[in-house]
């Protein structure tokens, strides 16, 4: 990350902690004040001071964890309202939670926490309205951004222009252009506003009287050499460049430039996933999966009596399955069919009711009367808490396919496997057996890639839960 990213993120992240810091603080000493701070002070004093430096507490930390705000430049007022309805939800189950496990529930006022919430909201929300508003308006336009000198040419520089300046980033303003398919500076030539102040000849007579931090160049066209010198120059001045070598318009993957092997080098990655939150939702991972075998160990005994009196066969099922990135891994359940469902399943391959590569039969005749039991609540999927144990799984992703469904997969279908497979995922708390077009399957999981979060995670763990105690769409 470069000096003036570093700058623009450190600007961003630490103002809007501190606003929404000061929203929290606002928002409590408005629903004390809402409530009567006479008879509120007297009685709840000392667990107020507690639950508000609580509630900082948490804020931070969540700040850090999730970083709810990575994209609020790109929110337009609607979803910006969603996004901090939503994280005030998740503060409302955090100071609930926090209260009956500090057993200050009874010693605090209901009213000060609906009001609390009513105030969070509209002050947080008007807050980060506010702050996009001076970020983009105000402080691209001041001194202290950084100002930009665009090197293109006629064909180009009002494209690049215009994305220039539809960016998210609001750390610099583009002050002038420069073509470099003109000999000299043309006369009172505008461009959306921004002045052309030099040509090919007279560019660095121009840039010596102007105000320039950075510059960016797009000539897509320009020899190595041309760009090599003009590159040194701009260096010998103490000016930061930034060359854009991206000139496929038509890949939307996310790039990123990184020095690899030795070459500085584009790279394109159809997501890019913070490795920070990722190593968190591996934690996570090694935590559920250890509640969840130990759940495994104690109904174990009676699962395992269950399917050994109701059919012949082992306790357990294991089948060979595709994860990330077309890595094999045998996957572990308990057995919920007859032992020669294998075999009797080519004789049902014409009721097939999935459109695509995905084999599924309602009221399947292989399925045993104790594993249609198992599945109706889940309990089957119990033992592939050991393959998250053990890394081949996560508890949230995409449903792991078998190699014979992953043989007839195309190149789109493919890009389920970018991440690990998971216990549950949107697919399964969007209807699981009641979705018959594996189309619909693909569409939940690349949404559930493209949108990747913790926060994500959670919500969907916690569905889950709801739809397995439900029984929706299982069979």
């Amino acid at each position: 990350m470069s000096n003036i990213s570093q700058k623009q993120r450190l600007i961003q992240n630490y103002t809007l902690l501190a606003v929404e810091c000061l929203c929290i603080i606002l928002s409590f000493v408005l629903a004390v004040l809402t409530r009567g701070v006479e008879h509120s002070y007297r009685t709840y004093s000392d667990t107020y001071v507690t639950t508000i430096a609580s509630i900082l507490f948490f804020h931070v930390l969540s700040y850090y964890l999730f970083d709810w705000n990575t994209g609020i430049f790109k929110r337009g007022y609607y979803v910006e309202l969603i996004a901090v309805c939503k994280y005030n939800l998740v503060l409302a189950f955090f100071l609930s939670f926090f209260l009956y496990a500090a057993k200050l529930s009874e010693d605090f006022s209901r009213l000060v926490y609906v009001y609390f919430f009513l105030y969070n909201i509209l002050l947080t929300y008007i807050g980060h309205l506010l702050l996009k508003q001076y970020f983009t308006r105000i402080y691209r336009k001041s001194s202290g951004s950084n100002k930009m000198f665009l090197i293109a040419t006629s064909e180009t520089a009002s494209r690049v222009l215009e994305k220039l300046n539809s960016a998210p980033e609001w750390s610099f303003e583009v002050t002038g252009i420069a073509l470099m398919d003109k000999r000299q500076k043309p006369d009172g030539l505008l461009m959306g506003q921004v002045p052309v102040l030099a040509g090919r000849e007279d560019l660095y007579e121009q840039l010596k009287i102007q105000i320039v931090d950075e510059v960016f160049i797009h000539l897509p066209d320009c020899s190595k050499q041309e760009l090599e010198d003009l590159i040194i120059k701009f260096e010998s001045m103490g000016i930061t460049v930034h060359v854009n070598i991206d000139y496929f318009n038509n890949v939307i993957a996310h790039k990123t430039t990184e020095s690899f092997a030795g070459f500085t080098v584009l790279s394109y990655e159809a997501s890019a996933f913070d490795y920070r939150r990722l190593f968190i939702k591996r934690i996570i991972d090694i935590i559920g999966s250890l509640v969840g075998l130990c759940i495994t160990a104690v109904l174990t005994p009676f699962i395992a009596l269950a399917i050994r009196l109701d059919s012949p066969g082992p306790v357990f099922f294991s089948q060979k399955r595709v994860g990330k990135n077309g890595r094999y891994f045998r996957l572990y359940k308990f057995r919920s069919m007859y032992t020669d469902a294998e075999e009797r399943k080519k004789e049902l391959m014409d009721q097939n009711e999935m459109d695509g590569p995905m084999f599924k039969v309602e009221h399947d005749p292989r399925i045993t009367r104790v594993g249609a039991f198992l599945r109706k609540t889940s309990l089957d999927e119990l033992p592939q808490f050991f393959n998250i144990l053990i890394g081949n799984m996560s508890l949230v992703g995409t449903r792991p396919p078998t190699v014979d469904e992953f043989k007839q997969y195309d190149l789109y279908y493919r890009r389920r496997l970018s991440i690990k497979p998971g216990l549950t995922g949107l697919w399964q708390i969007s209807g699981r057996s009641d979705i018959t077009d594996f189309q619909e399957v693909v569409k939940l999981d690349l949404q559930y890639i493209d949108n990747w979060s913790l926060t994500s995670d959670i919500r969907i763990l916690l569905l889950t839960v709801w739809v397995v105690i439900m029984k929706k769409g299982a069979r």
